[in-house]
């Protein structure tokens, strides 16, 4: 009966452990595959930049903004493994702010799409502000039971 907690309580053990592998191999692979389409996106940069005469500027802004995209998804997968495998929450904001910017400069003809993606960006820095003026740790009991004590 002991054997048997045991052997249940290893395999309770082994299988969180086996899925963070496939977890960990399966982000590596996405990251190798997001540097490949870095360094296409940087050729069709450079592209663009080495024809004469192409003054297709929302071209041009939408090329950046997609580098900085494959960018920030890179960075934000390095800082997984750096922080113990943990995505940080400010880098989900700063990929949906440069995403919606993204969006304005390519589609901008509706006003209204362009007024909404800009209230998207004012909610999205408005989160980050909250991120950062709140502590790091949180408190070891929650704030309605600290009340009670008090009382």
């Amino acid at each position: 009966m002991i054997k048997k907690a045991v052997d249940d309580l290893h395999l309770m053990k082994l299988i969180p452990q086996a899925l963070q592998i496939l977890l960990n191999c399966c982000l590596i692979l996405l990251a190798l595959i997001l540097s490949f389409l870095l360094v296409k996106e940087l050729i069709d940069f450079i592209d663009v930049l080495s024809k004469t005469g192409t003054s297709d500027y929302k071209l041009f802004l939408a090329n950046i903004l997609i580098f900085f995209l494959y960018f920030e998804f890179i960075t934000m997968i390095v800082k997984y493994f750096k922080e113990d495998y943990h995505f940080p929450l400010r880098y989900f904001i700063y990929i949906g702010i440069t995403a919606m910017v993204r969006l304005i400069i390519v589609d901008h003809e509706h006003p209204m799409d362009t007024l909404m993606y800009s209230l998207v960006i004012l909610v999205l820095i408005i989160g980050y502000f909250i991120i950062n003026i709140t502590p790091r740790e949180r408190p070891k009991k929650p704030w309605f039971e600290m009340n009670k004590e008090s009382e």
